[in-house]
Formats: C-alpha cells, sequence, structure tokens
C-alpha cells in the first residue's frame, strides 16, 4: 500500500491540534471532508489511529508512532519538490544556513567562485529550526550546534567552542574572570534544558526556583533582552556573546562546561555533489582557523 501523502497531512493536522475543527480550518477544508479523510487513512492502515468522542480527541499508541514518523516523511517530501524545482531552474542554486555567532563568508565565497553559474545563497537559523531548513529543503547544508536530533541527516564535526553565561552587567557574578556551573544553581535558565543537557544534572538544584513559566525565546537577541531585565540567564556559545554585545549584559566563562560542538549537516538523501564538494570546502576552512579564546580567526 502506497501511503496517501495528502491524508498524512491531514492526519498530521489533527494530531497537532487534538481537534478536528481547528485541525480543518487549519487546512481550509471542511470538518466533515477531513473526518471522511481520516477514517479512509484508518481504514487503509488498518489501524485505529484517534479515540475520539464529543469533548475530547486522543491520539492512540497507533496514531502517536504515526506522527512521529509522519513529520520526517513530510519533510522528506518537501524537500524533494524545492530540490525538484531548484533544478528546474535555469541557474542553479546552493543555500548555506547557519547559526547566530557563526561567520559563512569564506565558505560562501570558495564555492561560489567554484561555480560561477551557482547562485548561492545564505540564511540565518536558530536552535529550533537548524535542522528544519535542511530536511524541508529551505537550505542544501546547515551549520549547526549540537545537541540536534540526528535522524535523516548525515553530520560532519567542524570545531568545537567555549560556552560562558550570560548575566545581568551588575550580577553578582559579573565581574569574576570565570564561574563553575553550579554557582549559577539559584539562577532561571531561559533556555530549553535541552540546549544544556548539564543544566539537568547540578546537584541540589531546586525542582522550581523560579515559578513563571519559561519564556519562548525564539532569537538571540530576545534572551539578551531577558537577561539584561534580570529575567534569567544564558548559556551561549562564545563567539555568539561576543558578537551580540550590549552594555547591559556581561558573558563569564563557565569553566565545568565543555565546549559547544559545531557540525555541518545535511539530509540524508541529499545526493548533490556540491554539498560533498562544500563539506570539503567547510572541513578545510575549519582546520585553517584558530578557535581558541582570544582568536580572531573568524
Amino acid at each position: 500500500m502506497d501511503v496517501d501523502l495528502r491524508k498524512l497531512r491531514y492526519f498530521v493536522a489533527v494530531a497537532e491540534e487534538l481537534h478536528f475543527g481547528r485541525a480543518a480550518a487549519r487546512l481550509h477544508i471542511a470538518q466533515p471532508v477531513l473526518s471522511r479523510q481520516i477514517r479512509a487513512f484508518e481504514h487503509e492502515l488498518r489501524a485505529e489511529l484517534f479515540v475520539r468522542d464529543r469533548r475530547s480527541t486522543v491520539l492512540t499508541e497507533a496514531g502517536r508512532q504515526l506522527l512521529a514518523d509522519a513529520r520526517p516523511l513530510l519533510a522528506s517530501a518537501e524537500a524533494l519538490r524545492r530540490r525538484v524545482q531548484r533544478a528546474a531552474h535555469a541557474r542553479p542554486t546552493f543555500t548555506i544556513a547557519f547559526m547566530p555567532g557563526i561567520i559563512v563568508t569564506a565558505e560562501a565565497r570558495a564555492i561560489g567562485q567554484r561555480h560561477p553559474d551557482l547562485s548561492v545563497g545564505v540564511v540565518r537559523t536558530s536552535w529550533n529550526d537548524q535542522v528544519e531548513v535542511v530536511h524541508e529543503g529551505r537550505a542544501d547544508v546547515s551549520y549547526v550546534r549540537l545537541p540536534v536530533d540526528q535522524r535523516g541527516l548525515r553530520l560532519r564535526p567542524l570545531f568545537g567552542e567555549p560556552r560562558v553565561v550570560v548575566l545581568p552587567g551588575d550580577h553578582r557574578l559579573a565581574g569574576k574572570e570565570s564561574i563553575d556551573l553550579a554557582e549559577l544553581v539559584e539562577e532561571r535558565l531561559l533556555q530549553d534544558p535541552d540546549a544544556v543537557p548539564e543544566w539537568r544534572d547540578l546537584p541540589n538544584r531546586p525542582t522550581d526556583p523560579d515559578p513563571r513559566p519559561r519564556p519562548v525565546l525564539s532569537s538571540v537577541e530576545e534572551k539578551l533582552e531577558h537577561v539584561a531585565a534580570y529575567g534569567g540567564v544564558a548559556i551561549l556559545p562564545l563567539s555568539t556573546a561576543t558578537f551580540y554585545t550590549r552594555p547591559d549584559v556581561v558573558h563569564v566563562p563557565v569553566n565545568d562546561l565543555g565546549p559547544n560542538q559545531v557540525c555541518l549537516a545535511w539530509a540524508e538523501g541529499n545526493r548533490s555533489p556540491l554539498v560533498h564538494e562544500f563539506v570539503d570546502i567547510a572541513v578545510r576552512r575549519a582546520q585553517a582557523i584558530d578557535r581558541s579564546p582570544g582568536a580572531t580567526g573568524e
């Protein structure tokens, strides 16, 4: 049986909304049409995907499994569509994604100089979409900061760099040359703890040091605004902290935090020779740059 991608998209919308009415509005179709399509999809899969009554819609175990598998499948299909469309254009394109603090000018120029007919573009990403851009085909390669979900990706390590804590300028720790992570145990971390796994392992860390919900922050600038307003602290790679400077925040090295690992990522299914050529350029460039603290190679 071939999986119908249209029905799969309908399923994902319902699974994310857990409400047929909202999902139908999101998909711009009538709710009865959506209900029929989901029932037909369940019949094709020979599995019940939702338990639904008048008050709620809940995923079954089969539904949860399908949702986990559906997202990367749909992303791959979208990436395929984008790559085919780009191949159909008279002038080929190559897009490089990068995280804040990482400069890719030299690499972009190098691939462009090797292929004068190639249109080279760049796109800045964030913690939330640094891998999605390659899954969805919006970028051919992406400079990512670990940890990331590596499913469906190929990764090539490039370099590591120290991590620092960003504090308000008048914070009690602001004047120190360096600190240990344990000295931050009472602080409110503004990021998703998945971005700083060591944070969860801190001994004697209060279960709920701050009752306020963690803000949803999509950019470094937003993190710095919250830090400056005493809304919490942020752990950032050194290059990011030094790139986004402002007078009311400071950054302090953290002794017992390992370096942030930067890798080049691309979709497993992307077989373009340009990708492998760019990987070689990026690796050579990373090896040539001194990234020790205080260096100015980047």
